[in-house]
């Protein structure tokens, strides 16, 4: 696997001067985020967001924060596999006023207390610590979450240029480590292991981290997948970044391959194989020429759709765990069998 992209190295604009248009130094992908996203105008069309989730055996979640000009969201949502629990409560915020997020992602902190849902997501040098309240069903739930930056630990960042007037800057994390506690009513889970103990433990979770700053079409339609786990060979991790419809015809992708920290850039569009109609079959991601041959076979899907007067959207997001193999850019390749991972599709009018 290789990639034709430009790797930038340096601090860039994502816009003009003027905030309006791409900036065309700004094309290309880099291994730590580097853009300032200096979007100005244009309100309604401009989407800003970070979404976090995390992956552990037996329990998936996601935190969202996020104005996409006609709506500001601050959502908590949870699922447990085994038993197919789900909960948590979207906190949507009409116009998104009150929503704000920093041009340069990760350089403020982002909070929210609206009704019934709080959310905070701080970062410092070392990782990120995210907590949450909200309410489901009466009964008063609560998240407190560490997800580390382990040192040198890269991530797939990259722009998307449809034109010069759309355009999306995304910050794709994968394979962080993650730890500690969610609580619905009497209930408590505990997830993730101490620093430094995700390759030896079976109860190792990691979060995911998607940024994104842009100006998008109307109608836009998306694959994306990731995951993280240790290999078969006992002692690699191995995180997966996989994207799809949107980056067609763009001439760059957001794939990529997370070994031990270091991303292997994939430059080309993978194959994704799997059936809308019926989501909870096997979802399959292979590059054309064998490098890449991953296949998910999914314990829950979260399936959203909602149609208003301007907006609408419907959403398969299935979470389960993912077997086959990868290759790294020295040629290596790594066997994975059953680490934990998500993939989706989404149809959306925003």
């Amino acid at each position: 696997m290789a990639t034709h992209e430009v790797e930038l190295t340096d601090p860039v604009d994502l816009c003009t001067p003027d905030g309006s248009r791409l900036n065309p130094a700004a094309i290309g992908w880099s291994r730590v985020p580097l853009h300032t996203a200096n979007l100005r105008g244009r309100r309604l069309r401009t989407k800003k967001w970070d979404y976090w989730a995390v992956l552990a055996p037996d329990l998936a979640f996601s935190v969202t924060y996020a104005n996409v000009g006609y709506l500001g969201i601050a959502d908590m949502w949870w699922c447990e596999p085994s038993t197919g629990l789900v909960g948590g409560r979207p906190g949507p915020r009409p116009g998104g006023f009150g929503m704000h997020l920093p041009d340069r992602p990760g350089t403020a902190p982002l909070r929210v207390d609206g009704p019934g849902v709080k959310v905070s997501m701080v970062d410092d040098e070392g990782g990120t610590t995210i907590t949450a309240e909200w309410t489901e069903h009466g009964e008063a739930a609560s998240l407190d979450l560490r997800v580390d930056l382990p040192p040198g630990h890269e991530s797939v960042n990259v722009v998307i240029p449809w034109d010069e007037r759309t355009f999306q800057y995304t910050s794709k994390h994968q394979a962080r480590p993650a730890r500690g506690t969610m609580r619905v009513g009497d209930r408590t889970w505990g997830f993730g292991v101490p620093a430094g103990e995700e390759r030896t433990s079976p109860d190792a979770a990691w979060g995911v981290l998607d940024v994104g700053r842009g100006r998008w079409p109307y109608s836009t339609r998306w694959n994306w997948g990731g995951g993280a786990g240790v290999a078969t060979d006992g002692r690699t991790v191995v995180g997966l970044q996989f994207g799809g419809r949107w980056t067609e015809g763009t001439g760059a992708t957001e794939n990529g391959v997370i070994v031990d920290g270091r991303v292997t850039k994939i430059g080309d569009e993978l194959v994704w194989e799997y059936d809308w109609a019926h989501p909870m079959r096997p979802w399959r991601v292979r590059h054309r020429d064998g490098s890449l041959d991953v296949t998910l076979t999914p314990a829950h899907d979260r399936h959203s759709k909602a149609n208003a007067v301007v907006l609408a959207t419907e959403v398969h997001q299935v979470f389960g765990r993912w077997s086959g193999h990868v290759t790294d850019d020295s040629g290596t390749r790594y066997d994975v069998e059953g680490i934990l991972g998500f993939a989706e599709e989404s149809v959306s009018r925003w």
